[in-house]
């Protein structure tokens, strides 16, 4: 039960404890909400711990603070700065929105940002929940976990409790689902009716908690946007190599070390193990999900075919330039020959395909350079391609599917960054307001921006709500299949097209997933 104590405050009485909202624009919102145990002093490096809950009403009307991380405060060439969030260990909180906090029990959207295991916030105004709470009258949280190494490094024998694994991140996110579970009706929400969705990192985390043994029961459906699911995950002797860089760059011996660190140094050392593991022609990666057999079994990919994850329904996607986001604007990428790129495409295809398949790269888009066929394969192999591998094994498996593509470039930076990766964010949330700061939207017209992220934003919608993101103002987007491959492009004109990949696919072969 709730009730107003002021115009502008709500309380809500869920089991973990009494919190006091806001009401903004009409919706009760609530921010900074704890769903675990702070992972400081001995947590850090350990499994999510339950909260320990508080006593009488806890303010819940400003975020807390993000997950510590590496930051500039102008940003980057494409995304450009956030503002300054504050940052800290104390950083296991969510924030939701909801129409009313009442016992109407709404379909809830679960929203994990991502962010290159290394930086984001779900509580930056670019991941608001409103759009979604006020337009398809639904339950939205967005949630912070541990990212860079105080959620992604593992520690193996340098570390304290070896029967926990690594992964913390992902303790992290499934405290927060069983959250979700035990106090959403509290907020009209349905704890049934849970869809998961995620961008980038956070696609493989949403992709990794849907066949995990102990999130069974707690989601419903999934939307994987741009996962690189290309990715090589380590197993534990494979990481280790990584820890032993880290902690020499800490100065630490084992976890006993790392804990008498500030963790402004734990990130600066982040930076340099960046420096020791970045490969030319390759995304960088200095922490990832580790195969550590204890809280992940599986390939984040492999997940998804899992029997835990039958009968979730799932939308995949991707953009048609995502390494164009890291690679178009660096003028190191702009300046390669065709024999780098030929002998970076050896390292995926053997050298006797490589020439090959550079020409079979360069016939698909006409004119282009060795940085164009260069940021094609990246994001074949990362994106495009274990996307499309494990919507043909989904579909094999008779798993419900969506796939689509999202094509629409942005003018900006004279059209050198394509539809590049994050660029389908802000249609999908529709809040074009919250992203004033990202340059990479610069000089798309209007009519076009606003058009196609009225459609995106209500596909999301109706997928959340039912399980199929069809709607009146769009093409029937069917379910994907081995014989049509229906894949919808979003672009200026929304069009559901057989095999969208076909030319990649076809150059890459059958294969697992996740590879």
């Amino acid at each position: 039960m709730s009730h107003s104590p002021a115009p502008d405050n709500v309380l809500v009485d869920p089991p973990a404890g009494s919190l006091r909202g806001v009401v903004e624009d009409g919706l009760a919102v609530f921010r900074g909400v704890p769903y675990a145990a702070p992972p400081v002093g001995d947590l850090r490096w350990r499994a999510a711990r339950p909260h320990p809950g508080w006593s009488g009403v806890r303010d819940a009307t400003a975020d807390g603070p993000s997950a510590p991380q590496m930051y500039r405060e102008e940003g980057d060439p494409v995304l450009g700065g956030h503002g300054s969030p504050p940052f800290g260990e104390d950083c296991l909180t969510l924030d939701i929105w909801t129409p009313a906090a009442d016992g109407a029990r709404r379909p809830v959207l679960v929203w994990i940002h991502g962010g290159g295991f290394v930086s984001g916030s779900g509580s930056l105004p670019c991941y608001s929940g409103a759009t979604f709470a006020r337009d398809g009258d639904l339950v939205v949280v967005s949630i912070n976990y541990r990212i860079g190494p105080l959620g992604y490094l593992y520690l193996g024998p340098y570390g304290d409790a070896p029967e926990e694994g690594g992964n913390h991140w992902l303790t992290d996110q499934l405290a927060a689902l069983r959250w979700v579970k035990e106090n959403i009706a509290s907020f009209g929400g349905d704890p049934d009716r849970v869809t998961v969705a995620g961008q980038s990192g956070g696609a493989v985390s949403t992709a990794a908690l849907v066949g995990h043994p102990q999130a069974r029961g707690l989601i419903r459906r999934v939307v994987l946007q741009s996962p690189p699911l290309g990715l090589e995950l380590p197993g534990p002797d494979a990481y280790l190599e990584r820890t032993a860089a880290y902690l020499e760059l800490c100065g630490a011996e084992d976890v006993h070390g790392l804990r008498a660190l500030p963790w402004q140094d734990l990130i600066a050392a982040g930076a340099g193990l960046f420096a020791q593991t970045v490969q030319w022609g390759y995304w960088p990666t200095p922490f990832l999900p580790v195969i550590d057999g204890i809280t992940l079994h599986h390939h984040p990919a492999e997940s998804l075919l899992q029997a835990e994850a039958a009968g979730i329904d799932v939308v995949i996607g991707w953009t048609r330039e995502e390494a164009n986001f890291g690679f178009a604007l660096d003028e190191g990428y702009a300046a390669a020959t065709r024999e780098q790129v030929t002998a970076r495409i050896a390292q995926t295809f053997g050298g006797p395909s490589a020439a090959g398949v550079y020409e079979a790269y360069e016939r698909a888009r006409p004119g282009s350079r060795p940085a164009d066929v260069l940021m094609d394969l990246i994001t074949d192999e990362l994106f495009r391609i274990p996307a499309v591998r494990l919507a043909e094994a989904m579909a094999e498996a008779g798993r419900p599917v969506r796939a689509y593509q999202f094509d629409l470039p942005t003018p900006a930076y004279e059209g050198r960054l394509g539809a590049a990766h994050c660029l389908e964010l802000p249609f999908v949330f529709d809040n074009f307001d919250q992203w004033r700061h990202a340059p990479f939207l610069a000089g798309l017209a209007p009519v076009v921006r606003d058009g196609l992220a009225w459609t995106m934003h209500r596909a999301w919608i109706a997928f959340v709500r039912t399980g199929d993101p069809n709607h009146p103002d769009m093409p029937a987007w069917d379910p994907y299949d081995t014989g049509t491959r229906t894949t919808m492009r979003f672009d200026s004109v929304v069009t559901a097209l057989g095999d969208l990949a076909g030319a990649s696919r076809l150059l890459f072969g059958p294969g697992r997933p996740s590879a």
